[in-house]
Order: C-alpha cells, then structure tokens, then sequence
C-alpha cells in the first residue's frame, strides 16, 4: 500500500511539474509548457477572477512550483530538466499580470512571444538565478524574473498598440 501511494504521489508531483504532461512534449516543452497555460488565462478570465486573486495565486503557484521541484530534482538528482515546465506557466502568469484582464488575440500572441523571448535570453538576474541558485528556487525564479521583464515589455507594446496603432 505504501508503495501504491508513493507511485499516486510522484505521478501528482511529476504531472504537476510538467503541467499535466506538456513538459514531456518531444521538441521545446518550454515552449510548449508556455503554450498550454494560454487555456489556464482563458479560465481565469472566464472565471473573472480578480487582480488581487490572480497575484495571490500565481505566488501560490511559484511558492509550490519551488517546493516540489526541490524535491523531485533532489530525489532525481536533477538541476532544471527541460520537463519541468510549471516554472513557464508562472512566467506567463507574471507576464499576463501587466496587461491583466486582457485576453483578445493580440494581447495574448504579445505575452507568449515577450515571454518567450525573455526566458529563452535570460537578461540578469534571471540568468544569474538559473545558473547559482541550486534548488528548486533557482529553477523557477529565473522564469518568474523574466516574466516581470517580459511583462513590462508586453505592457509597452500594448500601450503603443493601442495608441498609436488601434486609436486612428
């Protein structure tokens, strides 16, 4: 019995690490992970969440993400495996937290490019983060870092959007 529930208990770990499989995907399961929380932006906007509940829950999320992914990367003897894709749908969360509420076609290209963009190049402290912080911090807070920057950048470009493009 004792084995079963630690099976049931790594599968809940490792699902929600890869964010229900997406990190498993065979070519950029960043990528892919960073796609796969467009739905979960579309929830939460359908839900009407709040802007308070959305902060709360995407710190929630990293507060977890830190802790289960030390301790998978501990008992796995891992260092951010390209699996782990959780820390990707919190950097996307952060990025969306600056254009927050919007969810039209644009705004959502613009946060999924900027955060991309922004993970992939890893501006410091994000690169500083990924590389000399050794635990399940370090694996998340680069993307939560470079979700701050691409998120001011998502907030510019929907500000110049919208008034120099959208506005005539």
């Amino acid at each position: 019995m004792k084995d079963q529930k630690l099976t049931i208990t790594n599968t809940l770990k490792l699902g929600f690490l890869s964010f229900f499989g997406t990190g498993y995907a065979p070519f950029a399961p960043g990528t892919v992970g960073s796609l796969a929380t467009i739905p979960l932006i579309l929830l939460l906007s359908y839900l009407k969440v709040s802007f308070s509940f959305l902060i709360i829950f995407t710190i929630c999320l990293f507060i977890i993400a830190c802790y289960i992914t030390d301790i998978v990367q501990k008992e796995r003897d891992l260092h951010d495996p390209g699996w782990i894709v959780i820390d990707e749908v919190v950097g996307m969360l952060v990025t969306w937290a600056f254009i927050f509420p919007k969810v039209d076609i644009y705004s959502l290209f613009i946060v999924f490019i900027t955060f991309r963009v922004f993970d992939i190049v890893k501006i410091f402290p994000a690169n500083w983060a990924d590389k000399k912080i050794d635990n399940g911090i370090g694996t998340n807070l680069d993307d939560f870092i470079s979700g701050i920057y691409a998120g001011i950048t998502t907030l510019l470009i929907d500000y110049s959007l919208h008034t120099y493009i959208f506005s005539k």
